[in-house]
């Protein structure tokens, strides 16, 4: 029995929906011969509809648009026939990123398509991509909820599921990350099931959520591979986009990759007639350009070319207007504005007008615009308190966020603000000024105090598979697969969604710290604009800035990590001896260039405190010789530390202690430091499992943990110590109900933290002063094991007498002679 015109185009629309461009091609031209010899009019304008939308996604928008047109033109079409022909104009016009056009076409579809509410639901859908690129969100909402409604319906599971992601999308656009992770996550498993196509639309969309929640490594990974996928299934547009949406997530820190992608992109989308698409990445492409003033993570000022020319400028500021982008032309005419004041160009004032509907990085660089241009006239107070009301419009956005991550994603946006204010301070010379703007530049999580969030036995259940995932490619890219993604999205959704933001601390001002300070304490806390580095050292009777210098700093950070790593590894014969002096002469450097300049005020201190910028978040600060065995504690922010100071402190009642596997003299370590205490509990071998250490730290008051740990610079979250039966993750450190005062890891790397958009730092040692410990006791780098052990055990006779923890860590390196990168965060005394 010969396949009907019907049948043929059914075939061939479910073989579009799903990526197949190429099959769906070739079905549907047959499906066109048959339904002309059937002559069914009707069929063939559906046909034609539907296939030029596979042509436009093969990248033949023209071709797609001339057989609309044609059929457009046919005699006897019924109303219905020529509106779905109408809805494929405006999904080519949407192609084109023609959103005028698209919104009319697809508004007279939508209109004759009333008795017909499967296929005015497929219009919807597209309307809603052209109120999305339009910030119309709320109308792109309403038409995908009657959209999915229509679906369901109909019984059509899989398109009411496009449609959920969509929302999901959508709330993303309107900075609700974590509602668009969680409705994005459930629908992922059955669309990823269906299509690959749909697989590799998906893991672009959940790139772009995970772009702008700081995990830019991690987005920038899926949109490679995406891209390289969309390429395989010979789905231009769609790798044109996925270049895209990398090429914005690489501008804020790879400016010279972001200009290589956006032409890439915009290469692609001219080549398929997608105009408005072409001028977005060429405005990419121009901000990348235009990136004066920004510093990379090391720290290195952002090396731009020649600025293009403002007629450049202009002309694709208009083109976007033109196509209806408005934000993306305010951020370009801004972005070029700002370069040109910071290369000291004569250029125009700029007006720049902010108002609710503002987006958010939009409003941000009208406020660094006004900030440079008030710097360049010399108006320094103007400067900061325009870069000071940047931050204010950026806090109104992420102070609700108790999530450590999200709260990281929403420092990332401030770092051009925090900068500028933090040069201006330098130059006024005001300690009050420098204090205030040190503070503003620290992580924002010293300023907002999580909820702890509520028993998840789901959460619980998922990271426990995660544990038996990462065992089983404990050296590979774990989170990389399919299950594991996952798992690690639907992880991350539900602590994002659990951990509301409770108290807001006021930030502390230099006149707090004095008055918080006591006898004998110094505060110290560096400071880097980008270009200079400096010290401003307080105690409770006066306060010195120093500038120090910062590239004789940074020649001496370079290759500490690997010095320190290998001193800890090579510990005899004449190869460590080598290592060692090589290492000895780096920290000596260190402390010349970091700790001697600040003079007496240090010299003489009995305590000390040190807040450090990200580009010092390495720095080994007890194992400079001007710091040895000097109590000392390394802060976020002199603001968390006052508030934890200011919280009691009774002494502690019981100390825990867990061993984890195969960690030389680490079953020895927990034993010695036990015997200090009167009343201890320890958990080794088989007992030391996830759950029962969790269970001892919610009793503990000290806890101290011997085991092989890991950094996930990739992302933090998932740092774990290896415990008998896997890893304790950052995340499981949420679920713990009541974290102890007092956390001692003894586990390599997982002192470290990933610095992240210049300022801000995530790691193991941050996750547990997050969630409540006043102190934390770690190292960044590779500990020897008799050094640990020793040493460690030593502290622990000087925190059962009640010393702190930075006194009683000093004193048993003073005891021991052991010089380790052991040092206090937090609150150490």
């Amino acid at each position: 029995m010969a396949v009907s015109g019907e049948q043929l185009y059914q075939r061939g629309w479910h073989l579009a929906t799903r990526g197949r461009y190429v099959d769906a091609r070739r079905v549907l031209a047959a499906g066109a011969a048959r339904a002309e010899v059937e002559g069914d009019i009707e069929l063939g304008a559906r046909i034609a509809g539907t296939t030029a939308y596979v042509l436009a996604r093969l990248g033949d928008v023209d071709g797609g648009e001339s057989l609309c047109l044609e059929a457009l033109g046919r005699e006897g079409l019924s109303d219905a026939a020529i509106a779905q022909l109408q809805g494929q104009l405006g999904s080519l016009a949407l192609e084109r990123g023609l959103l005028d056009d698209a919104a009319g076409w697809l508004d007279k579809s939508i209109r004759g398509l009333s008795d017909q509410p499967v296929r005015q639901a497929n219009m919807r859908i597209n309307r809603s991509l052209v109120d999305m690129q339009r910030g119309r969100l709320q109308e792109a909402m309403a038409d995908l909820v009657a959209a999915e409604e229509a679906y369901r319906a109909a019984g059509m599971t899989t398109e009411a599921d496009l449609a959920v992601h969509n929302r999901g999308y959508t709330l993303m656009l309107a900075g609700d990350l974590v509602a668009a992770l969680q409705t994005m996550q459930s629908v992922r498993e059955p669309l990823d099931d269906e299509s690959a196509m749909w697989a590799a639309v998906n893991e672009s969309d959940r790139a772009e959520v995970l772009r702008e929640a700081g995990l830019v490594t991690e987005a920038e990974r899926s949109l490679s591979a995406v891209s390289v996928a969309f390429g395989r299934h010979r789905a231009p547009r769609d790798r044109a986009t996925a270049d895209y949406h990398l090429a914005r997530s690489l501008l804020s820190h790879d400016p010279s990759r972001a200009a290589l992608v956006a032409s890439a992109s915009a290469r692609r989308f001219t080549s398929i007639g997608s105009t408005g698409w072409a001028v977005r990445a060429q405005a990419i492409g121009l901000r990348a350009r235009l990136a004066v003033g920004r510093i990379d993570r090391s720290g290195a000022p952002v090396r731009v070319g020649r600025l293009p020319a403002p007629m450049r400028v202009a002309e694709v500021v208009a083109a976007l207007r033109a196509h209806g982008f408005d934000s993306e032309a305010e951020a370009l005419r801004l972005t070029d504005a700002l370069a040109r004041i910071r290369r000291n160009h004569r250029a125009e004032v700029v007006a720049a007008r902010i108002g609710p509907r503002t987006p958010l990085e939009v409003g941000l660089l009208a406020h660094e615009m006004r900030a440079a241009r008030a710097a360049a006239d010399g108006r320094e107070r103007d400067t900061r308190r325009h870069a000071a009301a940047g931050l204010d419009l950026l806090d109104q956005t992420r102070r609700s966020f108790g999530s450590l991550d999200l709260q990281v994603s929403a420092s990332m946006r401030g770092v051009g603000l925090a900068t500028t204010g933090l040069a201006s301070a330098l130059r006024s010379g005001s300690h009050a000024a420098v204090f205030d703007w040190s503070e503003r530049a620290r992580s924002v999580t010293g300023f907002v105090v999580p909820l702890r969030p509520p028993p998840d036995p789901e959460l619980a259940a998922d990271l426990a598979e995660l544990r038996i995932l990462r065992t089983a490619q404990p050296d590979g890219d774990w989170l990389s697969g399919p299950r594991a993604a996952l798992l690690g999205d639907r992880a991350r959704q539900r602590q994002w969604s659990q951990t509301a933001a409770g108290e807001r601390r006021g930030r502390a001002s230099l006149r707090d710290a004095v008055a918080t300070l006591r006898d004998g304490e110094v505060l110290v806390t560096y400071i880097f604009d980008g270009s200079q580095l400096a010290a401003l050292a307080v105690s409770n009777e006066r306060s010195e800035l120093v500038a120090l210098d910062w590239q004789a700093a940074r020649s001496a950070l370079r290759g500490l990590r690997a010095d320190l790593d290998m001193a800890a590894t090579v510990v005899e014969g004449s190869m460590a001896r080598v290592i060692r002096r090589g290492l000895a002469d780096r920290l000596a450097a260190l402390s010349r260039v970091l700790v001697v300049p600040v003079g007496d005020l240090l010299t003489q201190a009995e305590r000390i405190l040190i807040t450090a910028p990200g580009v010092l978040s390495g720095v080994p600060w007890a194992m400079l010789p001007a710091l040895r065995q000097r109590p000392l504690s390394v802060a976020s922010s002199v603001t968390a530390w006052i508030h934890a100071r200011s919280r009691a402190s009774p002494a502690p009642a019981l100390a825990g202690f867990a061993a984890g596997p195969r960690v030389a003299r680490g079953e020895e370590e927990v034993v010695i430091g036990s015997a200090a205490w009167g009343r201890a509990e320890v958990l080794h071998g088989h007992a030391s499992t996830v759950a029962e250490v969790t269970a001892l730290a919610t009793r503990a008051d000290v806890l101290h943990i011997a085991a092989h740990g890991r950094h996930a610079a990739d992302n933090p979250m998932f740092s774990g110590l290896e415990l008998a039966d896997g890893a304790l993750f950052g995340y499981d450190i949420d679920l713990i109900e009541k974290v102890p005062d007092t956390v001692v890891l003894s586990a390599c790397e997982v002192g470290r933290s990933s610095v992240r958009w210049g300022e801000e730092a995530v790691g193991m040692t941050r996750i547990w002063l997050h969630a409540g410990a006043r102190s934390v006791v770690a190292a960044p780098v590779i500990v020897a094991d008799d050094d640990a052990c020793e040493l460690l055990g030593a502290m622990h006779e000087g925190l059962a007498a009640g010393a702190p923890p930075s006194v009683a860590l000093a004193e048993a390196s003073a005891r021991t002679g052991i010089v380790a990168p052991f040092q206090v965060h937090g609150a150490g005394f």
